[in-house]
């Protein structure tokens, strides 16, 4: 449910910023739906993979959405390393899109996709360090015992919860190629990479694939949720997913209102120096667990 409201929050939040009275809530959720509800044009060039991608693509997000858990109540599927399926079914949605986008044949989409690929493999890290420096501290190593387990009782573990929050906002913001990596608005061969990817979709792949990049949104917003709810009761753990989501979709808003694009070969330095962030999370629970004498 947050995903249907998370790109008009993000649009009403930038409209706001720049004086403009702009479209509703519910815009992007319409324009979706007018997507799913038109046929989709295929060239002649590309074969059945740029024809299943999106759907692979959707899937993955929806498969690893049911592998977060929420609060004390367990995910759907859930299993001892289970974070490390939620990542490589990520990637095997990424690997599709961006096999897609080559099956075209066209030189433009093939920039994109090497563009995505790179960023993709660079905040990977990032992600690997945070879940196994929780996973370290609490000693488990499944989303759900994780987070169970995880009691901020001290400001030091809060500064590594409030850490591992900006490490996640910003690779919710790589993944789904958004300001300071991309720019959703533009389509200028020299700073394209998702929108040049997905140049030649329309119709119902189209519709699956803008409401992929919502549902993302939403995911990495409960998973920043989760390292706050432990232990609360459902009723407080749901408000404040809910003020969670709505700061997280406003937080885009504002990142896409006031920041600029970097120049393109900025971001593999920007992208990279989230692991240092990682890094300094990873060795706060070392203190914490007392490994260091």
């Amino acid at each position: 449910m947050a995903s249907l409201f998370f790109g008009g929050i993000i649009l009403r939040t930038k409209s706001l910023a720049s004086g403009r009275k702009g479209p509703g809530v519910f815009q992007p959720l319409k324009d979706v739906i007018r997507l799913l509800k038109k046929g989709a044009v295929y060239s002649r060039t590309t074969s059945f993979i740029f024809q299943v991608a999106p759907t692979v693509y959707f899937g993955s997000i929806v498969m690893a959405v049911l592998l977060i858990p929420f609060g004390e109540s367990n995910s759907l599927l859930s299993f001892k390393g289970d974070f490390i399926l939620f990542a490589y079914v990520l990637a095997i949605g990424k690997f599709f899109m961006i096999i897609s986008s080559l099956d075209t044949g066209s030189a433009f989409e093939g920039m994109g996709a090497s563009r995505e690929a790179l960023y993709s493999l660079l905040v990977e890290p990032a992600f690997f360090l945070i879940l196994g420096s929780f996973a370290l501290l609490t000693g488990h190593t499944s989303f759900h015992e994780i987070f169970a387990s995880l009691h901020l009782s001290s400001a030091f573990s809060y500064a590594l919860a409030t850490l591992a929050t900006f490490v996640f906002v910003l690779i919710a913001m790589i993944e789904n190629s958004r300001l300071p990596i991309d720019d959703p608005k533009t389509h200028l061969e020299l700073t394209m990479i998702h929108e040049v990817m997905i140049l030649d979709n329309s119709g119902y792949d189209l519709g699956l694939i803008l409401y992929a990049t919502n549902l993302k949104f939403a995911m990495y917003g409960a998973l920043v949720t989760n390292f706050f709810i432990a232990g609360m009761s459902l009723p407080v753990a749901i408000l404040l997913f809910i003020v969670i989501q709505v700061a997280f979709a406003a937080t885009a808003g504002l990142i896409e209102s006031f920041l600029a694009r970097f120049r393109m070969n900025h971001n593999a330095q920007f992208i990279f120096s989230l692991s240092s962030i990682s890094l300094v999370i990873f060795f706060g629970v070392l203190l914490i667990l007392g490994k260091f004498s």
